[in-house]
């Protein structure tokens, strides 16, 4: 059995937890926001997806919460059943499809997502988040962080968003978005980052307390500049224990009959399943030790986590690649992180909210650029070009796609663009033919299928009258019916041509359609 936590880990684990802490809260308030929901129901969704879900996932490195996926398909859903509480309902019902999901070993499909896809939605995001937090660190915040599409329900765009950022900035915003940035690069490099006193606190918690701090210092000597409103963290204030309870909300089954009941439900099972095989997926090829999660008890460990989050008033969740690449940038060795920053969520909302919300968004805006620019570095553009065009168009296409609409549509036409790619490969490889003085190779390869059949059939017709030709299949581990056939027929009329045929590793294949 795999070990997921260590002691030896633990200064690693708990480094990590807060940053993805800091990543996690306005991410999860922003989600709710954006989705039309209360903004507690985004921080259930974290401390379910951190506590329940990172303590019964068998990755390593995964971390959950509320989906920016999910966004509008969770603020159509509300406004279709008519109240919250009946969407909460749906989310229950989805956590229960996703654990049979994954019992029928559903998991399995993540493992055909092609590696260029992948890594294209990786980059993407990374460049969303950087286009999607320039704004925040301008000081305009009229819209949640959770929004990550494209295309905004206010009808402005990412880079309109930008436009109206710098034209609208909030002076105070700007210096601290630049020393944090610059707190969170100092102790990025690696003789800070592993000392072992200077070590212990990341920077993006340094660059948070210097965020509050230089607020506290405007509202002293520069009060035009001091940071208040919608410019900072806001959390419900929980005062005692009864006051979070009331927070909560409970779903409704009453339109469990009902037939949008149960679309909104498989709705939200299909799309977190996807988006959460792909995020484990590119979570274990970021992971430095290339460990393995099992697709299938992640997805039952994703549908308990739906299921109790709905129970007590929270938003769907899936795996997270915004908060996994935080995890994996910040030196996390187990799943220990992962659950830490769950609890992290609960304890600090709790009990100190009054000081998180006095947190500028545009210093939690420079610990986004950070991860952002992780994803998106220069370097991976390059590389992925060097792979060839097979590899690196559908990447390419992959990355302008989400950034031009949201996350599901453009892992969609990435998924069509990578599958026409590898299907263009191999058709290409399948079959090989080459001619010397008269003499012609029909070489086929490792799998040919029908797909090959029309090319295949003209090469053929093309081999002139009195020719020698040799068909070699040894290397060919599966042909179609239809390729058989073709070759069949080529070798009957084969004498009547004059031309000489030799097979080699064939003739099991063509015995078998005679």
């Amino acid at each position: 059995m795999p070990q997921y936590f260590s002691t030896s880990s633990l200064k690693y684990d708990l480094k990590a937890s807060l940053v993805v802490f800091l990543v996690a809260l306005p991410l999860c308030l922003g989600i709710a926001v954006a989705s039309g929901a209360p903004p507690m129901s985004g921080l259930i969704a974290g401390i379910v997806g951190g506590i329940i879900i990172g303590s019964l996932s068998g990755s390593h490195v995964s971390v959950s919460g509320p989906a920016a996926g999910l966004t509008v398909i969770v603020l159509d859903s509300i406004s279709t059943l008519g109240t919250f509480e009946l969407f909460l309902g749906t989310v229950v019902v989805a956590g229960i499809i996703q654990l049979i999901f994954g019992l029928l070993k559903g998991g399995i499909l993540g493992y055909y997502f092609p590696h260029s896809v992948i890594k294209g939605m990786l980059t993407a995001i990374g460049l969303i988040l950087i286009l999607k937090q320039i704004p925040h660190a301008l000081g305009w915040d009229k819209d949640a962080m959770g929004d990550m599409a494209f295309l905004q329900l206010d009808n402005a765009n990412t880079f309109s968003e930008i436009w109206y950022a710098i034209q609208y900035f909030c002076p105070g915003a700007i210096p601290i978005t630049i020393i944090s940035l610059l707190i969170i690069f100092f102790f990025e490099r690696p003789k800070i980052k592993n000392n072992p006193i200077l070590g212990i606190v990341p920077g993006a918690l340094w660059a948070v307390v210097f965020g509050i701090l230089a607020n506290q210092f405007y509202a002293i000597y520069i009060p035009d500049w001091q940071l208040t409103g919608e410019h900072l963290v806001n959390i419900p204030v929980v005062e005692k224990l009864e006051d979070f309870a009331g927070l909560v909300t409970f779903p409704s089954f009453s339109m469990i009959t009902s037939g949008d009941f149960w679309v909104i439900a498989f709705t939200i099972a299909v799309i977190a399943s996807i988006e959460t095989l792909l995020s484990i997926e590119a979570g274990d090829k970021m992971d430095p030790k290339k460990r393995v999660t099992p697709a299938s008890r992640e997805l039952v460990a994703q549908g308990i986590g739906n299921s109790v989050s709905g129970l007590i008033g929270g938003l769907p969740i899936t795996a997270v690649i915004v908060r996994t690449s935080a995890n994996i940038a910040s030196g996390s060795k187990t799943k220990l992180a992962a659950i830490l920053h769950g609890v992290l969520l609960l304890v600090l909302v709790i009990g100190i909210a009054g000081v998180l919300n006095q947190i500028p968004l545009s210093c939690l805006a420079a610990v986004l650029f950070m991860v952002g620019f992780k994803l998106a570095k220069p370097a991976i553009f390059v590389s992925e070009y060097e792979k060839g065009l097979n590899q690196f168009l559908p990447f390419i296409i992959t990355v302008f796609a989400i950034l031009f609409t949201d996350l599901l549509v453009g892992i969609g036409i990435g998924l069509i663009v990578g599958v026409f790619f590898v299907m263009r490969t191999n058709y290409r490889k399948s079959i090989q033919i080459t001619e010397l003085h008269g003499r012609y190779l029909v070489k086929l390869q490792k799998d040919v299928s029908f797909l090959n059949k029309a090319p295949l059939r003209k090469a053929l017709e093309t081999i002139p009258d009195g020719s020698e030709v040799i068909i070699n299949a040894t290397k060919a581990q599966f042909i179609d019916h239809d390729i058989q056939e073709v070759l069949n027929d080529f070798i009957n009329s084969a004498p009547e041509k004059n031309i000489e045929v030799d097979t080699e590793g064939l003739k099991y294949n063509l015995e078998e359609t005679l």
